[in-house]
């Protein structure tokens, strides 16, 4: 018997936030870098494991990346202005998905900023509960990560609808008994409205 979700957990980055590559790139090429070189060095595992897992602040996560590329800090610190835009179709489904009675969480690998980026684009009250890697030290997609956003949401895994756009925590949503969707820029979330029922 299929367990119809009682709870969403929605990550930020790829799905509910977007950003336009070309404003990165137009700073990057104004300072002699690559495009995408700045996101390319903080991507770095070993730069950006300890950021998303609390052991450093984003301020010393930016300051690895311009000590790696060797460039000024304040040029990496021009690039992280940019702090995208919300994908109107996905909030408008946040907030239907609240209205149907269910819990919705943000789950994100995110850096100790987290609360000042949702206040500055007016959506930190979507969430009945936020899944910071960095505040609960551990990060998708470890299976203890799926445990405790859960937890924060009240619900037990197979009640849980988890939506992600990286097929790596996809795949280890579901191993850890939840049921997940892989969003793709574009989505209407149809099929994840049906999922939840509304």
């Amino acid at each position: 018997m299929t367990i119809r979700p009682t709870a969403l957990l929605i990550d930020f980055d790829g799905v509910l936030r977007r950003h336009d590559p070309a404003i990165a790139a137009a700073i990057e090429t104004r300072h002699g870098l690559a495009p995408g070189a700045i996101l390319a060095a903080g991507l770095e595992w070993d730069r950006q494991l300890p950021a998303i897992t609390g052991e450093i602040g984003r301020e010393e996560w930016l300051e690895s990346i311009a000590e790696a590329l060797r460039v000024d800090l304040a040029v990496v610190q021009e690039w992280d202005q940019d702090k995208g835009e919300i994908v109107p179709e996905v909030l408008r489904f946040v907030k239907d998905v609240r209205k149907a009675g269910m819990k919705v969480g943000l789950a994100t690998n995110a850096m100790d900023d987290l609360g000042e980026v949702l206040d500055r684009h007016g959506i930190a009250k979507q969430f009945d509960a936020i899944a910071n890697s960095s505040e609960i030290s551990v990060h998708k997609p470890a299976p203890g990560y799926f445990r405790a956003a859960c937890a924060l949401v009240g619900a037990h895994p197979k009640q849980c609808l988890f939506i992600d756009d990286a097929d790596r925590n996809i795949r280890a949503a579901r191993a850890a008994g939840l049921s997940a969707y892989r969003y793709t820029p574009g989505d209407d979330l149809t099929y994840a409205r049906k999922a939840l029922g509304i």
